[in-house]
């Protein structure tokens, strides 16, 4: 017995079965659709529902007798994009395993899995799409469904997504570069317009079946690039139900991937990435992609943008146009660092502060108090000699004028990418993009509550109700916040790490006082354990990012956001802040915290009760902070292209090794790109995110490291190549969408301009030893505080460190545990308090009080300053430029003006079909009369 139902799914009895798996397609458990019917072009219904169906209609399921065709057989070219008919275009590609050819004793898992897959397929028919099988020429359990859909299907979707197609040809759009003057020099930098054609540029909107007249139809067959083809295809495959089970629709192929019932869904790559299709008729996009942009020899050209726009979609084509983007301004702020640093390096030998440490008769004589309790001896402050040679190369004036500069250079960055994103939009048009956005499947599928629409009094479901609503975000944000905790106690283990390691490393290094030991020279207590924690500490980060990553999807998903820009910047809010904990809490650790409040040695504070607090170097933590940035930074960066580059290649390298020897080069296009690596659901999140956390590497501690953009310069170049290789050649080709911009990455990227200007000021006034070395130039060196007849830096060492009497050091054996270490008498200390005797002594002195005067000061002006120039380029450099906007006016213009036009001559050419009619009924009337 069958019967229609109203959702044109056939329904048919079903044999009572015990293990009762939900509504299958829809339809009550017993009455499961095997199949759908399927209407052709001429209007017949496939009856036959257990036949193979030559016409691509039908149960894919139900063709038992399924034959693997020879290879020497095979209807058609290796790199065929087609159906066996050699007519109908493969959108989309679907795989699974054949359970009847699987060797498992999981029957009745696998029964449901066949069926729901056959519910699955047969809605897709319904839903007007056409579906072709194929086995695998390598692996015959493997099985290929290829999707087509007509130009009805198109059509109508088209409409639905409000997708803007061409109306007519657009001899607007003149593409201007500011470098077009310079076309001598900037010629060898471009891509081979005879290679890559420019793209014909058209005035569009969006397409409406009624008006389909309008737009610009020269053949069906490419009115719909492919890439549009596969977008519409896999908005229909996300929305197709599968199964109905205690009210709550479940369809979509992502779930059907995820849970295995399919192995795979893609849209197919046009050709081989390594040589040209041999069918005249394809584009060669792919090949053309990695010959132009992802090969190495290609690396100093620019990139093709409209092609990877036109190949990959508008998402992935505005990622390659920011990473190149911001690669281009890294070009300027690395050569000012280098500048700064070659400043420092030259300058190094006029750093008096430096020599004195190192000079025996200057810090060979001066004593310094121990830095941890009982096991820690004195030592020589010319000990960290090399490490203040080092400390001059970074903190010098030219990394002041760096810290400014880097301030307004990141608003400049921000503010003219804002133009270029605005070009962007106008030449890829997504200017009015917001009204396609649909909402995600996952969240129409919650969709069980009825409400009343305010705005149009209709009724509308929503997932949760208010009250629910605000539970789950009170619950979101208990476990951001749960897991942030989670992150500063890492960071806490870390210096609870160096505290402990640091009294080992002082008994153990510094065994003589003599300062000769290469060991010693190089490898001071501090040095070592500041190794030592950074590569501890970005280990722990590796590690937590794993975890994060699952933690923050698994929260996000719970959120239930309704669209994909919706669920993709609160994922990258979510994401970004575990990682901003997570990368840079150390490096704030060590900028404002680490040395800062440490007592003196008569009266050291303790951390938990139990760790003395660590003190700097007699040169402040900048160099330490140094450090951990080369650490995390070069570490990050290795790590990075070892994920991207060599674990793909590794997983493809082994999927190739499992199918038969030298048979995949022989395998059709679907077959080859299925042995692809998937690029994941999240798509570019992660490459945004890394590029992300280096932009704030290279913004909010640029002051301590000027040639943190330099390094960062030479990832990005290569970043840019090895991300256009991965997609061209190690991954499946992604789903097209469509964006406007880089979403909640713009808004990120403003926080950390504002931030860095904060931080790079107090880095400088905190961190380095400027400010002191600045108020002891100006006021101490000379009378009435000091005994110079002119401004100096001699005797700014001696100036800086205070006095300490052995005597008075405590214990809480109440025993001087340092009286067996040497017959020292006083010991010196880094800070500005008066000396022992003094009848204020152990208190800070004037100069303590004029050091934070003055880097109070230096805060408020360097702020103000920086944030005024800011505050004034934001204002006078315009997100949109007045061309663009003139352009997009302009088209908008002449769009209307054509549909105006089209639909007045519809009008009159109706109008006067009515009229002949009107007179030819007229004349009939009158004959008559006159006869």
């Amino acid at each position: 017995m069958q019967m229609m139902t109203r959702d044109g799914l056939l329904e048919m009895e079903l044999e009572e079965d015990d293990d009762d798996d939900g509504d299958i397609g829809g339809v009550p458990a017993s009455k499961r659709p095997l199949m759908a019917p399927a209407t052709l072009p001429s209007g017949l219904v496939l009856e036959n529902l257990e036949q193979t169906i030559v016409s691509g209609f039908g149960s894919l399921e139900s063709q038992q007798d399924f034959r693997t065709p020879e290879f020497e057989e095979f209807n058609g070219k290796l790199d065929s994009l087609f159906f066996n008919d050699g007519q109908r275009r493969i959108d989309f590609v679907l795989v699974y395993e054949d359970e009847s050819r699987k060797e498992t004793n999981k029957k009745g898992s696998n029964e449901k899995q066949r069926r729901k897959r056959r519910a699955y397929e047969s809605n897709l028919i319904c839903d007007g799409l056409q579906l072709e099988a194929t086995r695998s020429l390598l692996d015959d359990k493997l099985v290929f469904v290829k999707v087509h859909a007509p130009w009805e299907v198109l059509c109508t979707y088209a409409e639905i997504m409000h997708i803007k197609l061409p109306l007519k040809p657009n001899d607007l759009k003149t593409r201007s570069s500011a470098f077009d003057n310079f076309n001598w020099f900037t010629k060898v930098l471009q891509v081979d317009e005879s290679i890559i054609k420019p793209e014909q540029e058209f005035f569009t909107a969006p397409f409406e079946k009624n008006r389909m007249n309008d737009f610009y139809i020269q053949d069906r067959d490419t009115f719909f690039n492919p890439a549009t083809r596969s977008r519409i295809v896999h908005f229909i495959l996300s929305r197709i139900k599968y199964q109905v089970r205690d009210n709550v629709k479940k369809f979509g192929i992502n779930k059907l991937v995820s849970s295995g019932i399919y192995k795979a869904a893609f849209p197919l790559h046009d050709c081989n990435f390594s040589s040209p299709s041999e069918d005249l008729s394809c584009p060669n996009e792919r090949y053309l992609l990695y010959r132009e942009w992802a090969h190495p020899r290609s690396m100093y050209k620019k990139q093709p943008l409209d092609l990877i726009r036109k190949y990959y979609g508008e998402k992935i084509g505005i990622y390659f146009a920011w990473l190149g983007y911001y690669t281009q301004m890294l070009l300027l702020a690395a050569v000012v660092g280098v500048a700064c640093f070659l400043y420092g390096y030259f300058n190094q030998n006029n750093c008096t502060w430096s020599k004195e440490v190192c000079d025996p008769d200057i810090g060979g004589k001066i004593i310094m108090c121990p830095q941890c309790d009982k096991l820690c001896p004195f030592w020589k402050l010319n000990v960290t000699c090399e490490s203040s040679k080092k400390l001059c190369l970074f903190d010098s004036f030219g990394t002041l004028v760096f810290a400014v500069f880097m301030g307004v250079w990141v608003t400049l960055f921000l503010e003219f990418w804002k133009r270029r994103q605005a070009e962007l939009e106008y030449e890829w048009d997504t200017v009015e993009l917001q009204q396609e956005e649909q909402a995600r499947p996952e969240y129409e599928a919650r969709c069980t509550h009825v409400v009343i629409n305010e705005i149009t009094q209709e009724e509308e479901r929503i997932p949760f109700t208010t009250w629910g609503k605000c539970i789950r975000i009170t619950l979101c944000a208990s476990a951001v916040f749960f897991w942030i905790l989670l992150i500063i106690a890492s960071v806490i283990g870390i210096i609870v790490y160096r505290l402990s390691v640091f009294i080992v490393f002082s008994a153990k290094l510094p065994k003589n006082l003599n300062g000769t030991d290469p060991i010693q020279k190089y490898l001071t207590p501090q040095m070592a354990t500041s190794i030592t924690a950074s590569l501890i500490s970005f280990i722990i980060i590796m590690i937590l990012n794993i975890i994060y990553e699952k933690v923050a999807i698994m929260i996000t998903n719970f959120e239930l956001p309704r669209t994909q820009t919706d669920y993709e910047n609160s994922l990258t809010m979510k994401m970004f802040l575990f990682q901003f904990v997570n990368y840079y809490s150390s490096c704030f650790y060590i900028a404002f915290f680490k040395g800062k409040f440490v007592g003196y040695p008569g009266d050291p504070v303790y951390w938990l009760g139990k760790y003395r607090n660590e003190e700097c170097d007699p040169g402040g933590c900048l160099l330490e902070l140094t450090t951990q940035l080369i650490i995390i930074m070069g570490g990050k960066a290795i790590w990075n292209n070892i994920q991207e580059v060599l674990l793909p290649w590794v997983m493809n390298l082994i999927g190739r090794c499992r199918t038969v020897s030298g048979a995949e080069k022989k395998a059709p296009r679907w077959e080859q790109d299925y042995h692809l690596q998937p690029m994941g659901k999240l798509g570019l999140f992660y490459e945004y995110l890394e590029m992300i956390i280096q932009f704030g590497f290279v913004t909010l501690f640029v002051a301590s490291f000027p040639l943190a953009p330099l390094l960062a310069l030479v990832n990005n170049i290569l970043e840019i190549r090895v991300d256009a290789w991965k997609l061209t050649t190690q991954y499946r080709r992604m789903v097209p969408e469509k964006a406007q911009d880089i979403g909640a990455w713009q808004p990120i990227m403003q926080g950390i301009a504002i931030l860095a200007v904060v931080t790079n000021a107090m880095i400088i006034a905190f961190t380095s030893d400027m400010i002191p070395r600045l108020v002891y130039y100006w006021s101490f060196s000379v009378p009435p505080y000091g005994d110079h007849p002119h401004y100096t830096m001699q005797g700014y060492i001696n100036n800086t460190l205070s006095y300490f009497n052995v005597a008075d050091f405590k214990s809480k054996s109440k025993e001087n545990p340092y009286t067996e270490l040497g017959d020292y008498t006083t010991c010196r200390y880094r800070d500005f308090r008066y000396p022992p005797g003094h009848p204020q002594e152990y208190k800070h002195n004037i100069y303590y009080w004029h050091v934070i005067a003055a880097k109070l000061a230096f805060i408020i002006v360097m702020e103000h300053i920086i944030y005024s120039v800011k505050f004034f380029i934001s204002y006078a450099i315009p997100d949109v430029s007045k061309s663009t906007k003139s352009k997009i006016r302009r088209e908008k213009y002449l769009t209307q003006k054509l549909l105006h036009e089209n639909h007045l001559k519809d009008m009159t050419k109706n109008m006067g079909v009515i009229a002949e009619r009107m007179i030819a009924v007229v004349d009939n009337n009158i004959r008559p009369k006159s006869d």
